[in-house]
């Protein structure tokens, strides 16, 4: 791997982790703030009764019956919940491999904008198509109340963007496949969830894409560590696609 070096000036400007040396590459504060928080909310749902805790997902929730009525605030609250326990704790410790290799390969604040872009971005499309379908009675009321938390959305327009982050040539293979699990999870789920994480991927190839395109990312390529990591969030792709 040949490390690139910079100015003081220049490196205390933002510069993506993947540029550090020695232990500063692990300094990853997004990584470690959001996976801290999503353990804090799962253990403290833990301590709820079912009934409890399903008010609270559904008060969390960025389901259209709470979008219509302005409770914008479930558009972030709802990416600190999981929901079910079982779930959550094989979720987060592959998610911590994947925010660690976007963290070091983007840095910060792209993580940030990243994730929100899917989360929020796929969010309010499927929304939208949910609005549609139930105006016209293609879809029953019953499913604006439908309880839509978790991490996914934001996680697979990570997973989306590490497009640039790979050689030229295994862009274009990155791209189809992940496009063609999530249409796979779209046939074999036939849910709104199921069209989130098909918007969510497309978000994030195109934010890869467009990073690109602007010559955003002039990283060095992936070292042994960093590929182990992206071999574990494309275990958790695939298992919130079609799992």
């Amino acid at each position: 791997m040949v490390v690139l070096s910079a100015p003081a000036s220049v490196a205390s400007s933002g510069l993506p982790a993947a540029r550090r040396t020695g232990w500063r590459r692990f300094l990853l504060p997004v990584t470690y703030a959001y996976v801290a928080a999503l353990v804090a909310v799962t253990v403290w749902l833990s301590t709820m009764n079912d009934t409890t805790e399903t008010r609270f997902v559904l008060h969390v929730s960025t389901n259209l019956h709470n979008l219509v009525r302005g409770h914008y605030g479930t558009l972030f609250s709802s990416a600190f919940v999981i929901g079910d326990t079982e779930v959550a704790l094989l979720i987060i410790p592959l998610l911590l491999s994947l925010l660690a290799l976007a963290e070091l390969r983007f840095g910060a604040w792209q993580v940030i904008r990243i994730f929100l872009a899917g989360h929020i971005g796929a969010t309010l499309l499927v929304a939208l198509g949910l609005w549609v379908a139930v105006e016209a009675g293609w879809l029953p009321m019953a499913v604006t109340r439908a309880e839509d938390v978790g991490i996914s959305y934001g996680a697979l327009a990570l997973i989306g963007a590490f497009y640039a982050v790979l050689p030229a040539r295994w862009r274009p293979t990155w791209a189809i496949t992940w496009l063609a699990v999530a249409v796979a999870g779209v046939v074999m789920g036939r849910t709104f969830t199921n069209v989130g994480h098909l918007l969510a991927v497309a978000i994030g190839l195109a934010a890869g894409f467009w990073a690109l395109r602007i010559g955003r990312f002039a990283l060095p390529k992936l070292t042994r560590y960093e590929t182990g990591l992206l071999i574990v969030a494309a275990a958790l792709g695939y298992l919130l696609l079609v799992g």
